[in-house]
Protein backbone atom coordinates (compact mmCIF):
# COMPACT_ATOMS: atom_id res chain seq x y z
CA UNK A 1 0.00 0.00 0.00
CA UNK A 2 1.10 3.25 -0.85
CA UNK A 3 -0.07 6.79 0.61
CA UNK A 4 -1.15 8.00 -2.69
CA UNK A 5 -3.63 4.59 -2.55
CA UNK A 6 -4.66 5.57 0.71
CA UNK A 7 -5.81 9.31 -0.37
CA UNK A 8 -7.14 8.31 -3.57
CA UNK A 9 -9.53 6.11 -1.79
CA UNK A 10 -10.71 8.80 0.78
CA UNK A 11 -11.15 11.14 -1.34
CA UNK A 12 -13.05 9.38 -3.56
CA UNK A 13 -15.44 7.35 -0.82
CA UNK A 14 -15.32 11.60 1.11
CA UNK A 15 -16.40 12.91 -2.52
CA UNK A 16 -18.96 10.34 -3.77
CA UNK A 17 -16.99 10.46 -7.08
CA UNK A 18 -13.64 9.17 -8.50
CA UNK A 19 -14.14 12.14 -10.87
CA UNK A 20 -14.26 14.84 -8.13
CA UNK A 21 -11.52 12.95 -5.85
CA UNK A 22 -9.81 13.42 -9.02
CA UNK A 23 -10.33 16.95 -9.09
CA UNK A 24 -8.91 17.21 -5.35
CA UNK A 25 -5.49 15.30 -6.09
CA UNK A 26 -4.60 17.11 -9.25
CA UNK A 27 -4.98 14.00 -11.36
CA UNK A 28 -6.67 12.43 -14.37
CA UNK A 29 -9.98 10.05 -13.34
CA UNK A 30 -7.92 7.14 -15.27
CA UNK A 31 -5.19 7.43 -13.05
CA UNK A 32 -7.43 7.60 -9.60
CA UNK A 33 -9.01 4.52 -11.09
CA UNK A 34 -5.40 3.14 -10.93
CA UNK A 35 -4.91 3.98 -7.51
CA UNK A 36 -8.18 2.70 -6.47
CA UNK A 37 -7.69 -0.46 -8.21
CA UNK A 38 -3.95 -1.12 -6.66
CA UNK A 39 -5.17 -0.92 -3.42
CA UNK A 40 -8.04 -3.19 -3.81
CA UNK A 41 -5.86 -5.76 -5.08
CA UNK A 42 -3.02 -5.06 -2.15
CA UNK A 43 -6.13 -5.44 0.39
CA UNK A 44 -7.55 -8.77 -1.93
CA UNK A 45 -11.15 -7.05 -1.46
CA UNK A 46 -13.32 -4.68 -3.34
CA UNK A 47 -13.60 -1.30 -1.69
CA UNK A 48 -16.17 -0.06 -4.44
CA UNK A 49 -19.76 -1.08 -6.83
CA UNK A 50 -19.11 0.45 -9.88
CA UNK A 51 -22.22 0.94 -11.78
CA UNK A 52 -23.85 3.34 -13.87
CA UNK A 53 -24.52 6.13 -11.33
CA UNK A 54 -20.56 5.95 -10.01
CA UNK A 55 -19.06 4.17 -7.39
CA UNK A 56 -20.34 3.09 -3.83
CA UNK A 57 -18.38 1.96 -1.22
CA UNK A 58 -18.74 -1.81 -0.13
CA UNK A 59 -19.83 -3.06 3.61
CA UNK A 60 -16.00 -3.65 3.35
CA UNK A 61 -15.04 -0.36 2.31
CA UNK A 62 -16.78 1.46 5.04
CA UNK A 63 -15.26 -0.62 7.43
CA UNK A 64 -11.73 0.44 6.24
CA UNK A 65 -12.72 3.75 5.40
CA UNK A 66 -13.42 3.94 9.23
CA UNK A 67 -9.72 2.35 9.99
CA UNK A 68 -8.24 4.68 7.53
CA UNK A 69 -9.76 7.93 9.60
CA UNK A 70 -8.95 6.81 12.74
CA UNK A 71 -5.35 5.79 11.31
CA UNK A 72 -4.91 9.20 9.84
CA UNK A 73 -6.08 10.97 13.13
CA UNK A 74 -3.20 9.46 14.87
CA UNK A 75 -0.42 10.64 12.68
CA UNK A 76 -2.19 13.79 12.61
CA UNK A 77 -1.62 13.92 16.26
CA UNK A 78 1.83 12.32 16.08
CA UNK A 79 2.81 15.65 13.74
CA UNK A 80 1.23 17.92 16.66
CA UNK A 81 3.00 16.34 18.97
CA UNK A 82 6.02 16.59 17.28
CA UNK A 83 5.42 20.52 17.09
CA UNK A 84 4.63 20.71 21.04
CA UNK A 85 8.12 18.96 21.79
CA UNK A 86 9.83 20.88 19.75
CA UNK A 87 8.43 23.95 20.88
CA UNK A 88 8.65 22.85 24.27
CA UNK A 89 4.97 22.80 24.85
CA UNK A 90 5.40 19.13 25.97
CA UNK A 91 9.09 17.45 27.23
CA UNK A 92 10.07 17.04 30.97
CA UNK A 93 13.30 17.67 32.63
CA UNK A 94 14.53 15.96 36.00
CA UNK A 95 17.02 18.45 37.97
CA UNK A 96 18.75 17.32 41.05
CA UNK A 97 19.97 20.09 43.65
CA UNK A 98 22.41 20.15 46.67
CA UNK A 99 19.85 21.93 49.74
CA UNK A 100 21.42 24.84 49.91
CA UNK A 101 20.12 26.12 46.59
CA UNK A 102 17.06 24.50 46.99
CA UNK A 103 15.29 26.95 48.50
CA UNK A 104 16.13 29.97 46.62
CA UNK A 105 18.22 29.98 42.70
CA UNK A 106 16.74 26.25 42.02
CA UNK A 107 13.33 27.60 42.48
CA UNK A 108 13.31 31.08 40.79
CA UNK A 109 15.31 29.12 37.51
CA UNK A 110 12.57 26.50 37.56
CA UNK A 111 9.56 29.36 37.57
CA UNK A 112 11.58 30.72 34.83
CA UNK A 113 11.64 27.92 32.53
CA UNK A 114 7.67 27.28 33.58
CA UNK A 115 6.68 31.28 32.25
CA UNK A 116 8.45 30.08 29.49
CA UNK A 117 6.95 26.72 28.85
CA UNK A 118 4.30 26.04 30.61
CA UNK A 119 3.79 22.32 29.38
CA UNK A 120 7.25 21.27 30.08
CA UNK A 121 7.73 19.19 33.33
CA UNK A 122 10.18 19.81 35.43
CA UNK A 123 11.22 17.43 38.57
CA UNK A 124 13.50 18.54 41.49
CA UNK A 125 15.00 16.46 43.33
CA UNK A 126 16.96 17.49 46.68
CA UNK A 127 19.69 15.68 47.72
CA UNK A 128 23.60 15.54 49.08
CA UNK A 129 25.66 16.63 46.71
CA UNK A 130 27.66 13.31 46.31
CA UNK A 131 24.06 11.46 45.45
CA UNK A 132 22.98 14.29 43.05
CA UNK A 133 26.87 13.55 41.15
CA UNK A 134 26.20 9.72 41.13
CA UNK A 135 22.28 10.32 39.60
CA UNK A 136 23.52 12.56 37.04
CA UNK A 137 25.68 10.13 35.95
CA UNK A 138 23.81 7.43 35.76
CA UNK A 139 21.51 9.46 33.47
CA UNK A 140 18.84 9.40 36.54
CA UNK A 141 19.05 13.61 36.05
CA UNK A 142 18.99 15.75 32.88
CA UNK A 143 21.02 17.91 35.12
CA UNK A 144 22.30 18.41 38.41
CA UNK A 145 24.05 21.33 41.00
CA UNK A 146 26.60 20.11 43.37
CA UNK A 147 29.39 20.30 45.32
CA UNK A 148 32.37 18.79 43.06
CA UNK A 149 35.54 19.19 44.47
CA UNK A 150 37.40 16.54 42.31
CA UNK A 151 36.56 15.87 38.50
CA UNK A 152 34.74 12.87 37.12
CA UNK A 153 35.34 11.58 34.00
CA UNK A 154 31.52 10.80 33.98
CA UNK A 155 30.11 13.88 34.42
CA UNK A 156 30.42 16.95 31.96
CA UNK A 157 31.14 20.29 34.12
CA UNK A 158 28.88 23.28 32.69
CA UNK A 159 29.35 26.27 34.81
CA UNK A 160 30.75 26.69 38.38
CA UNK A 161 29.31 28.85 40.82
CA UNK A 162 30.63 30.62 43.68
CA UNK A 163 28.64 32.56 46.63
CA UNK A 164 31.10 34.18 49.36
CA UNK A 165 29.95 32.79 52.77
CA UNK A 166 27.97 35.02 55.57
CA UNK A 167 27.59 35.70 59.49
CA UNK A 168 23.80 34.67 60.28
CA UNK A 169 23.27 35.82 63.78
CA UNK A 170 20.09 37.46 65.82
CA UNK A 171 19.41 40.27 64.79
CA UNK A 172 20.44 42.17 68.16
CA UNK A 173 24.15 39.98 68.48
CA UNK A 174 26.70 42.10 69.47
CA UNK A 175 28.66 41.36 66.67
CA UNK A 176 26.19 42.96 64.04
CA UNK A 177 27.57 46.15 64.95
CA UNK A 178 30.50 45.41 62.76
CA UNK A 179 30.48 46.01 59.09
CA UNK A 180 32.21 42.53 58.54
CA UNK A 181 33.50 39.44 60.97
CA UNK A 182 36.53 37.72 60.53
CA UNK A 183 37.84 34.50 62.56
CA UNK A 184 38.96 36.83 65.20
CA UNK A 185 35.95 38.35 66.01
CA UNK A 186 34.63 34.63 66.64
CA UNK A 187 37.03 33.68 69.26
CA UNK A 188 35.24 32.42 71.95
CA UNK A 189 31.64 33.22 70.39
CA UNK A 190 29.41 29.92 70.42
CA UNK A 191 28.88 29.01 66.50
CA UNK A 192 26.38 26.24 64.79
CA UNK A 193 28.66 24.64 62.48
CA UNK A 194 27.95 22.84 59.67
CA UNK A 195 28.67 19.17 59.92
CA UNK A 196 32.05 18.13 58.80
CA UNK A 197 31.59 16.19 56.32
CA UNK A 198 30.36 18.98 53.96
CA UNK A 199 33.00 21.07 51.70
CA UNK A 200 32.01 24.09 53.24
CA UNK A 201 32.96 22.82 56.58
CA UNK A 202 36.21 21.59 55.58
CA UNK A 203 36.86 25.29 54.03
CA UNK A 204 36.33 27.05 57.02
CA UNK A 205 38.50 24.88 59.00
CA UNK A 206 41.37 25.71 56.75
CA UNK A 207 40.41 29.36 57.37
CA UNK A 208 40.49 29.34 60.87
CA UNK A 209 43.65 27.28 61.14
CA UNK A 210 44.99 30.06 58.81
CA UNK A 211 44.07 32.41 61.33
CA UNK A 212 44.94 30.68 64.70
CA UNK A 213 42.02 30.89 65.67
CA UNK A 214 39.62 27.64 68.00
CA UNK A 215 35.72 27.54 66.92
CA UNK A 216 33.68 27.20 69.68
CA UNK A 217 31.59 24.61 68.31
CA UNK A 218 27.81 24.88 70.27
CA UNK A 219 26.09 22.46 67.32
CA UNK A 220 26.99 20.68 64.34
CA UNK A 221 24.50 20.14 61.43
CA UNK A 222 23.82 19.93 57.76
CA UNK A 223 22.27 21.49 55.63
CA UNK A 224 22.33 25.11 56.21
CA UNK A 225 18.94 26.27 56.50
CA UNK A 226 18.90 23.60 59.51
CA UNK A 227 21.90 25.86 60.97
CA UNK A 228 20.27 29.25 60.25
CA UNK A 229 16.71 27.64 62.26
CA UNK A 230 19.03 26.94 65.14
CA UNK A 231 20.80 30.07 64.75
CA UNK A 232 17.03 32.00 65.29
CA UNK A 233 16.77 29.73 68.88
CA UNK A 234 20.25 31.24 69.62
CA UNK A 235 22.08 28.31 69.71
CA UNK A 236 25.26 30.36 68.81
CA UNK A 237 25.96 32.52 64.97
CA UNK A 238 26.58 30.28 61.61
CA UNK A 239 28.75 31.01 58.77
CA UNK A 240 26.88 29.41 55.93
CA UNK A 241 25.69 30.30 52.12
CA UNK A 242 24.27 33.91 51.68
CA UNK A 243 20.63 32.11 49.99
CA UNK A 244 19.64 30.19 53.29
CA UNK A 245 19.15 32.91 55.84
CA UNK A 246 16.74 35.00 53.53
CA UNK A 247 14.51 31.95 53.79
CA UNK A 248 13.04 32.88 57.04
CA UNK A 249 11.96 36.57 55.73
CA UNK A 250 13.18 40.25 56.36
CA UNK A 251 14.53 40.94 59.79
CA UNK A 252 14.97 37.44 61.44
CA UNK A 253 18.15 36.93 60.73
CA UNK A 254 20.93 39.54 60.58
CA UNK A 255 24.11 38.98 58.02
CA UNK A 256 27.53 40.30 57.72
CA UNK A 257 29.75 39.43 55.23
CA UNK A 258 32.77 37.06 56.72
CA UNK A 259 36.24 38.15 55.54
CA UNK A 260 38.86 36.99 54.38
CA UNK A 261 36.03 35.25 51.68
CA UNK A 262 34.86 31.66 52.43
CA UNK A 263 33.51 31.06 48.78
CA UNK A 264 30.69 28.59 48.54
CA UNK A 265 30.95 26.73 45.34
CA UNK A 266 29.22 24.34 43.13
CA UNK A 267 28.78 22.94 39.53
CA UNK A 268 26.05 22.94 37.36
CA UNK A 269 26.75 19.11 35.62
CA UNK A 270 25.33 16.84 33.16
CA UNK A 271 25.85 13.25 32.30
CA UNK A 272 28.77 12.41 29.83
CA UNK A 273 27.61 10.67 26.55
CA UNK A 274 23.58 11.37 26.95
CA UNK A 275 22.15 14.10 24.82
CA UNK A 276 20.07 16.86 25.57
CA UNK A 277 17.12 17.27 25.12
CA UNK A 278 15.26 19.99 24.06
CA UNK A 279 13.94 20.13 27.66
CA UNK A 280 17.45 20.17 28.82
CA UNK A 281 18.56 22.32 27.08
CA UNK A 282 15.97 25.03 27.85
CA UNK A 283 16.47 24.38 32.02
CA UNK A 284 20.46 24.56 31.13
CA UNK A 285 19.85 27.85 29.50
CA UNK A 286 17.82 29.08 31.81
CA UNK A 287 20.31 27.96 34.69
CA UNK A 288 23.42 29.73 33.04
CA UNK A 289 21.33 32.98 32.29
CA UNK A 290 20.02 33.52 35.61
CA UNK A 291 23.58 33.16 37.74
CA UNK A 292 24.28 35.99 35.48
CA UNK A 293 21.29 38.15 37.09
CA UNK A 294 22.08 37.13 41.04
CA UNK A 295 23.74 40.24 42.22
CA UNK A 296 25.07 36.72 45.00
CA UNK A 297 26.71 34.57 42.40
CA UNK A 298 29.69 34.40 40.46
CA UNK A 299 29.26 32.07 37.51
CA UNK A 300 31.87 30.60 35.16
CA UNK A 301 30.77 28.72 32.00
CA UNK A 302 32.99 26.63 30.30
Amino acid sequence: MHLRQLEAFRLTVEKGSITRAAESMGLSQPAVTKLVAALEADLGFALFERNANGVTPTPEGVAYHTELERALIGLARLEEAAREIRGLKRGHVRIGCLPAVATSYAPEVICRIKERHPGMRVCLDVHTSQRVADLTAAGALDIGLAHLPNPRNDIEILATYGADCVVAMPPDHPLTALPAISPADLAGVPMVALSQHTVTASLLDAVFTEADVPRTIAVECQPSYAACALVIRRAGVAIVDPFSPALFGPGVLAVRPFKPNARFTFRLIRPVGVPHSHAAQAATDAFLEMAHQNPLLHCETF
